[in-house]
């Protein structure tokens, strides 16, 4: 337990250091050692839709929690660096399930509110985090608010950001170091929020070719940069490539490195 606690409390400094956090999500043990073996990688985080991906299933907790947990389980114990689990809506009971995520060897993890009643959202947040304590380790929730991901084209985006900062700032005060903003691309949008969060509490993902740069998210006043499937993609993107060359008659990328 002594390492969980070392490395909960190394995930959240990871948050508050002056330099941007950046979590390529994994979603098995390979991608994992390959990603934590990377230059400048200081913790990892885990994608529960490339999770599910790999074993058949859709996204939105249909993938059994305990073959979620599993996988979890497996990625902790081959690496050395703090593990964040995706724990999705909490499935049915976010204690519980944080309970269990620290007991596969997770020290944070993401909570989607799914736009709950802020009451219901907050309790689960104040579950989780108590679920931390009675395992003695400070885990490191980043929560996540939909408001952006779900808000329609045709939504009043002053309003769908007000709503952001409403359900983000009520996480922060239920006890939450960080707030996960997904869907949220345009620069002007990104430093509103991280202005109404504070220094070291906003969390985005990176989403290809709409995103800024990771270098231009820390100067936004980003704490945390994630990349949810979008790892994967580019894994299966360059499988892809990679088939269809050789269908077509060519050869394997010769810069093709030997990872594992």
């Amino acid at each position: 337990m002594s390492d969980l606690v070392a490395r909960a409390r190394t995930l959240l400094d990871l948050h508050t250091a002056p330099e941007v956090l950046v979590l390529a999500n994994v979603w098995d043990v390979v991608s994992a050692r390959v990603v934590a073996g990377t230059d400048g990688v200081r913790a990892l985080a885990t994608a529960s839709h490339s999770i599910a991906a790999t074993f058949g299933y859709e996204d939105g907790e249909r993938i059994p929690l305990d073959l979620h947990l599993d996988m979890v389980a497996r990625i902790a114990a081959a690496v050395d660096l703090p593990v964040s689990m995706d724990m999705e809506a909490g499935y049915g009971d976010a204690g519980e399930t944080a309970r269990r995520a620290i007991a596969a060897g997770a020290v944070g993890g993401n909570l989607e509110d799914a736009m709950r009643p802020l009451d219901e959202a907050v309790a689960a947040v104040e579950a989780v985090l108590a679920a931390g304590r009675e395992a003695g380790i400070g885990f490191v929730l980043n929560a996540r608010t939909d408001a952006v991901l779900r808000a329609g084209a045709a939504a009043d985006r002053t309003e769908v950001l007000t709503e952001a900062v409403r359900r983000g700032r009520a996480y922060l005060e239920a006890g939450a170091p960080v707030v996960f903003v997904p869907g949220v691309v345009d620069r002007e949008e990104i430093a509103v929020l991280a202005e109404a969060f504070g220094p070291g509490r906003l969390s985005v993902i990176a989403v290809p070719g709409r995103s800024p740069s990771v270098r231009e998210l820390e100067e936004l006043g980003v704490a945390r940069v994630s990349t949810g499937p979008n790892t994967q993609r580019v894994a299966l993107t360059a499988l892809q490539d990679a088939t269809a060359a050789l269908v077509a008659g060519g050869e394997l990328p010769p810069g093709t490195r030997t990872l594992n």
